[in-house]
């Protein structure tokens, strides 16, 4: 036998059945006054519980749509906000390096004003040999802005080093950390003479070069004297300042001594250099 099919009542059918219901029981209600008796305790029982279910739900789903809103609100206050935070942090970085550039700048006019004396052309170091220092690097003015070779190189506070080679734009500068460096020089509280040689180690390890050969017979040299160019250099001109001394130790000879220089030039940190246009003659 064949089973008979369900047939499913349209759910439009029910909530028309259901309207009509409810509006039999309003028109009842306040055609005829019903405020007691059984009909008012089955509103109570039925229509109570109904009301208080759908105010829940339209509570529930009020507050769900408030907050919403309010999520879609903070989120495109902290969508604003980070885009503030980039521009100011934007600005800030530009700051940085605008300041950190007129600080550069402004040492090396201070130095300019210290050697006023000579003549120099400002120059920027456009490359470098491998590793930490510089070493040996190439500088952007050359013959054509009056370079030559042997000419001397400044920047910080101090000496840099000495113009090895050069071209019609660019020019290679050996600086006096370079292990083929050896500069002549002397302590300036004493006027005693030394070599000052480049030592890579050494400024690796304790940011220091070398210093040898000082005729200290008196003992006067000391820790903290200013060492400078002296006026026997064959290729540097006297005077400038090369560093302080670190640290002294007598020779073996019992004449000398020798030690270690702190440099008053960054040699790991360097942008920009004076070249000093005047010759050692």
């Amino acid at each position: 036998m064949k089973k008979k099919s369900r047939k499913n009542i349209p759910s439009r059918y029910i909530l028309i059945g259901l309207t009509v219901v409810f509006l039999c029981a309003i028109f009842i209600t306040y055609k005829f006054d019903i405020s007691s008796g059984p009909v008012n305790t089955i509103t109570g029982y039925v229509f109570v519980p109904i009301q208080k279910g759908i105010n829940n739900i339209g509570s529930w789903l009020y507050n769900r749509t408030e907050g919403f809103k309010d999520l879609q609100t903070v989120v495109k206050e902290n969508e604003a906000l980070q885009e503030k935070i980039n521009e100011l942090t934007a600005q800030n970085s530009t700051l940085q390096l605008e300041h950190y550039e007129y600080l550069r700048l402004l040492e090396l006019l201070n130095l300019n004003e210290k050697y006023s004396d000579y003549n120099k052309v400002a120059a920027r170091i456009t490359g470098k040999e491998p590793g930490n220092w510089f070493n040996t690097f190439t500088i952007d003015k050359g013959t054509n802005d009056g370079l030559k070779v042997d000419m001397n190189v400044i920047a910080g506070s101090g000496l840099v080093g000495i113009i090895s080679d050069v071209g019609p734009n660019w020019a290679k500068v050996r600086s006096i950390i370079d292990d083929s460096s050896n500069v002549s020089a002397m302590d300036l509280n004493t006027t005693d003479l030394c070599i000052v040689a480049g030592d890579l180690k050494s400024m690796t390890s304790s940011q220091t070069i070398l210093f040898q050969d000082m005729s200290d017979s008196d003992g006067n040299s000391a820790v903290g004297d200013q060492v400078v160019t002296s006026n026997i250099s064959s290729k540097f001109l006297p005077g400038l300042l090369i560093g302080y001394i670190s640290s002294i130790k007598k020779d073996g000879n019992n004449l000398t001594v020798s030690g270690e220089i702190t440099p008053v030039v960054d040699f790991e940190h360097l942008e920009e250099v004076l070249v000093i246009t005047k010759l050692k003659e």
